[in-house]
């Protein structure tokens, strides 16, 4: 029967409080994100229930409601249903009060503000480091099909470095977007770390001074996090600033232009060094913690990682990953992890297949299972088999264990952040044939470990009855 992403939309509105108990709505690959007035008008039980629905999570201030590889199609229903302009920012309610500020808070502010400024990116990050993974592969490294001065190679080099380089740029855009401020504006805070004379400074003159009082550090920034998202951040409250201050028929013109004028000493001379200097101790930071650990802490994030996934806080990880990757040119622990844990929820959906007996569960077993090992996405068969089952989130654990204890083990390094499909295992190519095969049998570990040990343990008989 086809689904009727309409009715979903319906149903889903009537079960979180209608279209005026919703400030905003948003949506990611699989969820409906709702920012709602009041969080307990909407009927959990009764969202869970509705066709098409796969769960419920509350995270970060929002109700999401997980639908699955469909859920743009709703979300297109949903804003004609509210009225609410699809894909655009929802001012937020003014009249909100004011949370304290804690400790707490003030680091969950931090890490949402990071997250935001990398998430939309990551699609962008995957199609560059296709490049850089087909460049390996092609080159002389590997299959020497072309040669490194050959056109091909240079092509496939420069459209890797057109994000990877750059990416100080795009993070102006995506963190102006996060702060509310003009994107334009955040892409240029980005921009003048990477103008060409100020990089050819670096390494050719001993001194340089802005406005003739400031000395700057000199530093290249291509490839750096760190430096724009700390320069954004301040930008925006020295915007604001000015802002209020100058009349509205000049602010045009000055309002930007001073907020600049101000910015660039303070980025130059404090806070790019300092977020250069931060991510190069994260970048080193993160590979310590890895070899401090081993391949025990390998194995425990991978078999904790799809529960991250499913309460969002993978995110977090993944920011730091990328900028671990970024400063040192390879992740021997997260990303790794991370990978093989995708591969244990796809195997979990394949044991799920093999062992269930009622054709409509079967069905949407392996429904998953094509879901994840294509399309990289994996909550519907978090949702739709660990949650309902149970046992089989035990299998999954057991399975990304096993190939994050044996890509530990074999010192596995993910040297591009790639696809979560099938693909993901080129994220190891770069690192040669004996990282690329030892990745690849991490992998098949996970795969087939969650498999077995779903068919094993994962259903009680009552499961397994036809309906």
């Amino acid at each position: 029967m086809a689904i009727d992403n309409k009715q979903i939309a319906l149903d889903v509105l009537a079960a979180v409080g209608g279209k005026d108990n919703i400030t905003s709505v948003t949506h990611c690959m699989t969820r409906l994100r709702f920012n709602l007035k009041d969080l307990s008008l909407p009927d959990r039980e009764q969202v869970k229930s509705i066709k098409g629905v796969l769960g419920v999570v509350e995270s970060g201030g929002q109700f999401q409601v997980i639908i699955g590889q469909n859920v743009p199609k709703v979300y297109e229903h949903v804003c004609a249903l509210t009225g609410l302009q699809s894909q655009a920012p929802v001012p937020e309610n003014l009249d909100k009060p004011k949370e304290k500020l804690t400790p707490k808070k003030i680091g969950n502010n931090i890490l949402n503000y990071m997250a935001g400024c990398m998430t939309p990116l990551i699609p962008v990050m995957m199609a560059s480091a296709m490049f850089k993974t087909l460049m390996v592969i092609l080159g002389p490294d590997m299959l020497g099909l072309v040669g490194a001065e050959s056109d091909v190679y240079i092509l496939l080099d420069f459209l890797y470095d057109g994000f990877y380089y750059f990416i100080p740029i795009f993070l102006g855009y995506t963190a102006a977007v996060k702060l509310g401020l003009n994107p334009g504006l955040g892409m240029y805070a980005g921009a003048i770390l990477l103008v060409p004379d100020f990089v050819a400074l670096v390494g050719n003159v001993e001194s340089f001074k802005i406005y003739g009082l400031f000395n700057v550090p000199l530093n290249n920034y291509g490839q750096s996090v760190l430096p724009a998202v700390l320069s954004v951040w301040v930008l925006s409250y020295i915007y604001k600033f000015f802002k209020k201050i100058i009349p509205d028929t000049l602010s045009t013109i000055f309002t930007p232009f001073l907020s600049m004028v101000v910015m660039v000493p303070i980025e130059f001379c404090l806070l790019a060094p300092l977020g250069s200097i931060c991510g190069d101790y994260l970048g080193n930071g993160m590979i310590a913690f890895g070899e401090f650990g081993g391949f025990i802490a390998v194995a425990v994030v991978a078999a904790i990682w799809e529960y991250l996934v499913m309460s969002g806080m993978h995110v977090v990880l993944i920011t730091f990953a990328i900028t671990s990757l970024l400063s040192t040119g390879v992740d021997t622990f997260v990303l790794t992890a991370g990978g093989c844990a995708t591969w244990s929820a796809i195997g979990m959906a394949l044991g799920a297949f093999l062992r269930l007996k009622d054709k409509e569960e079967k069905s949407l077993a392996f429904g998953y299972f094509v879901s994840g090992i294509l399309g990289g996405v994996t909550e519907p068969a978090l949702y739709g088999i660990g949650f309902k089952y149970k046992r089989p989130f035990i299998a999954m654990s057991i399975g990304g264990a096993l190939g994050g204890l044996y890509a530990g083990i074999m010192h596995v390094g993910t040297y591009v952040m790639g696809a979560a499909n099938f693909l993901s295992v080129l994220g190891y190519v770069a690192g040669g044939t004996s990282n690329m095969v030892n990745g690849i049998i991490a992998c098949l570990i996970s795969l087939f470990g969650a498999a077995i040990a779903t068919y094993m343990i994962g259903f009680a008989p009552a499961d397994l009855e036809t309906k």
